[in-house]
């Protein structure tokens, strides 16, 4: 099921980084197991400044932390408050550079969640070449008082 433009809004706001450190700009789909979102990186992201000067690609970690804010968003959209926190990385494999102008395609998918515990996997890509792979889990805690 597709979500709505005023919801994908509602619920991209709700994600607690914030630019510039929020790497999800869109919501292209939403349901309740999965979610691809979009990024597209400016030619004047702080870090080019210093990540390989002259020849900027974005760092390995932030490619990570686009599928974290993601699979963030899919656990914010089950509209059970709190704090998505990662709580396990296993498996990445980087198979190209992300560089300036670039725009990634982030799908994250909820592949199961035993009560606070959500485990998922996710991919990035650039058109159609894939980028990143990857399967983490996160916990959901909850909100403070």
């Amino acid at each position: 099921m597709e979500a709505d433009a005023a919801l994908k809004q509602e619920v991209l706001s709700l994600v607690p980084q914030q630019p510039p450190f929020r790497f999800i700009d869109e919501i292209i789909s939403l349901d309740d197991e999965q979610i691809i979102g979009a990024y597209r990186f400016r030619e004047d992201e702080y870090f080019y400044r210093g990540h390989f000067p002259g020849n900027p690609i974005m760092p390995g970690v932030l490619l990570c932390e686009a599928c974290f804010q993601t699979g963030a968003i899919l656990m914010v959209a089950s509209h059970q408050p709190g704090l998505g926190v990662v709580t396990r990385i296993r498996d990445i494999k980087f198979k190209h550079f992300a560089r300036p102008g670039d725009t990634l395609t982030m799908k994250v998918t909820l592949d199961d969640q035993v009560d606070n515990a959500y485990y998922m996997s996710g991919t990035i890509h650039i058109g159609d070449k894939l980028i990143l792979k990857i399967i983490f889990q996160a916990a959901l805690l909850p909100p403070e008082q």
